[in-house]
């Protein structure tokens, strides 16, 4: 599984993200092209620490997603129409400009952290390990772009 950690996947990622056009349509799912970019800025945002999320699960739950952590960073694609947590759903318009350039910026700082031994606890699926954050955090920007075919 790639990394968003290794700078030619960074790499790919931002030119995958250049690809992209106001006009670009999502071969599945919901979301626009704008609501996209800003959708795939949550997760980097939590993984940085500046998103922090009140998201409470009762126990059963945290069981059932501690089951399915492996499968956030394995190699196997995930499902198109995943559900996602409340905090990451975008439905109001977004601006593309913008929100592109954010999304690359976000991905960006997150990149810079390698190094990084002390990540928050994700809210769902418990405690990751840097190798684990940067194949998530790949994962997840490379399911929403073949989404939208970039």
């Amino acid at each position: 599984m790639k990394s968003l950690f290794e700078t030619e996947t960074q790499q790919l990622i931002l030119k995958r993200i250049e690809n992209l056009n106001e006009k670009t349509q999502a071969n599945w799912g919901k979301m626009d092209v704008a609501q996209m970019l800003t959708h795939c800025q949550k997760p980097l945002e939590v993984a940085n620490g500046t998103l922090h999320l009140n998201t409470k699960i009762g126990f059963a739950k945290k069981l059932m997603f501690k089951l399915f952590k492996s499968a956030m960073y394995n190699d196997k694609p995930w499902q198109k129409n995943l559900g996602t947590v409340r905090e990451f759903r975008i439905t109001d318009p977004q601006e593309f400009a913008s929100q592109k350039n954010k999304l690359i910026q976000v991905i960006n700082d997150f990149s810079q952290l390698k190094e990084k031994t002390n990540w928050p606890t994700h809210p769902l699926f418990g405690d990751f390990t840097t190798e684990q954050w940067g194949k998530m955090q790949y994962k997840h920007l490379d399911h929403h772009l073949t989404q939208f075919g970039a």
